[in-house]
């Protein structure tokens, strides 16, 4: 056995296990006919652009999270909680990168979703893909936590997620997580806001369309859910709401 010390590059991700400890999840699953996405990824690709999976989830999502304000909330407290619900949309999305030479997840806050267009996600996350976490400042509350003592990092990163009015900038109202790059049909996770979405790969599969079995592109979407904060039926409600409007993209 070699023993070693715990890499500075991943303590966020440590302090957020910390902090989810408080948090009930359930989980659901669906499929999504991906034949609408496809096409619109291919007309962007066409057209010279790229268009994300992960844009279009996001983009659904804020839609219908603005239609669903109790889903589009945050809980603090045991036993005298507090519920707060806003009245802004913002995704919280993990990315995969590399952090002072160390395969890490990082995440960005997309804010504003309420006012966004495909376009405007789409460019947001390019540019947080193209940000250097070792120099950009969007990251530099992760890089800070690797220099502090051990104690203070731990209580600098409860404080900042502890407060409420600021969790759509720090949080996101929704999370998105995707390892749908890889052979990754379906998975489930908390993300810290009441409502995750899980973003598996695109596949071939057989289904049913008019009575007849064809093959199409299909999409696997979990949704877990803070139980303290909303109930199953709100959330199976906000997951086939965001499957719709999926495959409601023009084709």
């Amino acid at each position: 056995m070699t023993g070693r010390p715990f890499p500075v590059q991943r303590r966020h991700t440590l302090f957020f296990l910390d902090q989810i400890r408080d948090f009930s999840p359930v989980h659901l699953d669906t499929e999504v006919d991906a034949t609408a996405i496809v096409a619109a990824r291919r007309r962007a690709h066409e057209a010279g652009a790229r268009r994300s999976v992960v844009t279009h989830v996001v983009h659904a999502a804020a839609g219908v999270l603005r239609a669903h304000p109790d889903a589009n909330a945050a809980i603090q407290g045991r036993l005298d909680p507090t519920v707060a619900t806003y009245d802004t949309v913002s995704a919280k999305v993990t990315l995969d990168r590399t952090l002072d030479g160390r395969r890490v997840v990082l995440a960005t806050v997309i804010p504003r979703l309420e006012d966004a267009d495909l376009d405007t996600i789409q460019e947001y996350l390019d540019r947080a893909l193209a940000d250097d976490p070792d120099t950009a400042e969007r990251f530099a509350p992760v890089r800070a936590l690797g220099t502090l003592p051990w104690k203070e990092a731990l209580d600098r990163f409860r404080a900042a997620a502890g407060l409420l009015e600021r969790r759509p900038e720090i949080t996101g109202t929704f999370s998105v997580t995707s390892l749908g790059h890889r052979a990754v049909d379906g998975f489930h996770s908390v993300g810290g806001t009441t409502v995750t979405l899980g973003v598996g790969r695109i596949a071939d599969r057989p289904v049913v369309r008019d009575g007849a079995v064809v093959v199409a592109p299909v999409l696997r979407l979990s949704l877990t859910f803070d139980h303290r904060v909303i109930d199953g039926a709100e959330a199976a409600d906000v997951l086939t709401e965001i499957k719709d409007a999926l495959e409601a993209y023009p084709a």
